[in-house]
């Protein structure tokens, strides 16, 4: 363990120094937000992993459905929930996920990201969107995490999330959680919406396992360049932003090679729900 101190002031995370375990990044397949309401064996995974890492000091979100033109990190003191979704079971819009925010923790994201020469703002207001709130209530039911949540830039490619993750990997020495919240598959033009957990498409399962394969074998040139080798990628993503935050994560690795695959399967025909944890050191031996 190492002693991180951090400033007091305006956030619950802030109040004074503090002993923290070196932490990893992971990428999760957050499917439907009706994963909220019947979490199944996604939830249980979930539930799961958070019994096997360390518990986090903080927890940086970087979720497929905050897009900005440069990266921009919240700094909420009690950041909203927001229910950026329409048509679903009116339950789900009377959920709330009560977590406190990390405002020094976001001034700490900038700095690494600026000192990397990639530009950061801070956004004072931002809440968690369900990329964020939804595998969130199952790792953290008791919502005592702070939270914070950094936006992509669906107009860049991997190599640039990748290097956002990059600058990232320092925050996981001080206890912070890089939590990447997208879809391995991600293709709604496809979905099933009765069909429920179960077998994947053809085409999803193929991706899906060539990525797996990519993963264990450390091909970065591959990974960041899936577009082009992986098969039905184009069909997988018509576009980048729900796998871009898996590149973030892969950046954040603080073990080259590290990864491994947590958690596969698929929900709604076509949406695979592949999870990976890149471990901290101490974690992976």
């Amino acid at each position: 363990m190492s002693e991180v101190p951090v400033s007091s002031g305006e956030s619950p995370e802030a109040i004074h120094a503090v002993d923290v375990l070196a932490q990893g990044s992971c990428f999760l397949s957050h499917g439907a937000p009706t994963l909220a309401l019947d979490p199944g064996r996604t939830g249980a995974s979930w539930r799961a992993l958070a019994k096997a890492i360390p518990r986090p000091r903080a927890i940086l979100v970087v979720s497929a459905h905050w897009e900005s033109r440069s990266p921009i990190v919240s700094a909420a003191l009690r950041p909203e929930t927001i229910h950026d979704f329409g048509g679903f079971p009116p339950a789900l819009y009377t959920l709330q996920y009560p977590a406190p925010g990390a405002p020094v923790l976001a001034g700490r994201v900038k700095d690494v990201l600026d000192e990397a020469g990639i530009d950061c703002a801070i956004d004072p207001t931002r809440g968690l969107d369900h990329g964020a709130w939804v595998p969130l209530m199952s790792l953290y039911p008791k919502a005592d995490v702070p939270v914070m949540q950094l936006s992509i830039q669906p107009h860049r490619d991997p190599a640039w999330h990748y290097r956002v993750g990059q600058a990232l990997r320092p925050l996981g020495a001080e206890g912070v959680l890089v939590l990447a919240s997208g879809s391995l598959t991600h293709n709604l033009r496809d979905v099933r919406w009765q069909a429920g957990e179960g077998a994947g498409e053809p085409y999803a399962v193929a991706f899906s396992e060539w990525f797996a394969d990519r993963v264990a074998a450390a091909d970065l040139a591959a990974l960041l360049d899936y577009r082009a080798r992986a098969p039905g990628a184009v069909r997988a993503h018509p576009t980048d932003e729900h796998l871009l935050p898996f590149h973030v994560a892969l950046g954040a690795a603080p073990v080259p090679g590290g990864a491994r695959r947590i958690d596969n399967g698929y929900t709604l025909g076509v949406l695979a729900m592949d999870a990976y944890l890149f471990a901290a050191a101490e974690a992976a031996a």
